[in-house]
């Protein structure tokens, strides 16, 4: 079952989806995207903040995953063998990292990281900026992050 498929089926079953991503998304996720009619607002959306960094799962504020894969198939163990990443995430129920991990979520999520954000001249779409009341689906928000002239990698500060 694909990702895409895996997010329709927790949508249709009333499950909020909220993903912070910091990198535009892959060609091939952003196609299924485009095909799915029901990955829409107010079940699923996504956000882009080329500061995130964080690996995260936190669902019904009683289960967190924390870790340090990224969401490819190298990052999810999904390529062949001699491809796959190493990696190492924790999962808890433990309600002190679970309400510090959903604040710090919750803080990027509503864009007040935003003000003080040295990336801000490069950022496509600040969080702290007004939405569009109702976007058409996730796909064309990952798609507008693909043609925005501002969407590219940061340069590496050393």
């Amino acid at each position: 079952m694909s990702i895409t498929e895996t997010f329709t089926e927790l949508v249709r079953r009333n499950v909020e989806v909220r993903i912070l991503h910091g990198g535009i998304p892959s060609r091939p996720f952003r196609e299924s995207l485009a095909k799915s009619t029901e990955l829409t607002l107010p079940r699923f959306e996504m956000r882009h903040c080329p500061r995130v960094h964080l690996k995260m799962i936190a669902v019904d504020g009683a289960y967190l995953y924390l870790g340090s894969a990224n969401f490819t198939g190298a990052g999810l163990g999904a390529k062949g063998d001699g491809k796959r990443n190493f990696e190492l995430g924790i999962s808890t129920d433990d309600d002190v990292l679970l309400d510090a991990t959903q604040a710090r979520f919750e803080r990027i999520w509503r864009g007040a990281e935003c003000g003080n954000c040295r990336l801000r001249a490069e950022c496509p779409a600040p969080l702290d900026q007004p939405r569009p009341a109702k976007a058409a689906s996730a796909a064309s928000a990952a798609n507008a992050a693909v043609r925005s002239p501002t969407a590219r990698p940061a340069p590496r500060r050393r």
